[in-house]
């Protein structure tokens, strides 16, 4: 069966635009086809460690494959952009969060969905609101109200290009 799933796409080390688009480019192949992507984003970064801005992004794509499949697949992705997990909310070549994985709601070790943080970030729920916009849905119930209760968080459109559907 297939599903409809967000993703939240990041990187604030290397060239993060190139890395981006690679990552989106070879969701096609190991996850499934994408149907929609956010503006490019640049967001500061969340947590103690001084650290450069993040570009961000959100990725609507459609999958076949289960959740903890799809996570080994977004954690291989990160992996082939030369991410290592060395410090926690550390710089990051590639980071990918699964958002949003249809209706369903999980909770295991190393997944939990909807993704448990993505309501106190505005550099997620904006790229969110312009899935949203773009495909005419409602990705997330209450998304305006949610987006006002982060609005003090700064985040700054760097490329509406990017939005586009697929």
């Amino acid at each position: 069966m297939t599903e409809r799933v967000f993703l939240g796409i990041g990187s604030n080390t290397g060239d993060s635009i190139n890395i981006l688009s690679a990552a989106i480019t070879s969701m096609h192949d190991l996850i499934g086809p994408i149907q929609a992507i956010s503006p490019l984003y640049r967001s500061a970064p969340v947590g103690p460690v001084v650290q450069n801005d993040f570009l961000n992004a959100a990725v609507c794509i459609c999958t076949e494959l289960e959740p903890m499949k799809l996570l080994h697949q977004t954690q291989y992705l990160e992996q082939c952009a030369g991410r290592q997990r060395l410090i926690h909310w550390g710089p990051r070549t590639l980071d990918i969060d699964i958002l949003i994985y249809g209706n369903l709601k999980l909770n295991l070790p190393g997944l939990i969905l909807p993704h448990p943080q993505m309501l106190h970030r505005h550099f997620v729920l904006r790229p969110l609101k312009d899935l949203s916009e773009l495909l005419g849905i409602d990705v997330l119930p209450d998304l305006d109200q949610h987006l006002q209760h982060v609005s003090n968080q700064d985040i700054q459109c760097l490329d509406q290009h990017w939005c586009h559907l697929v």
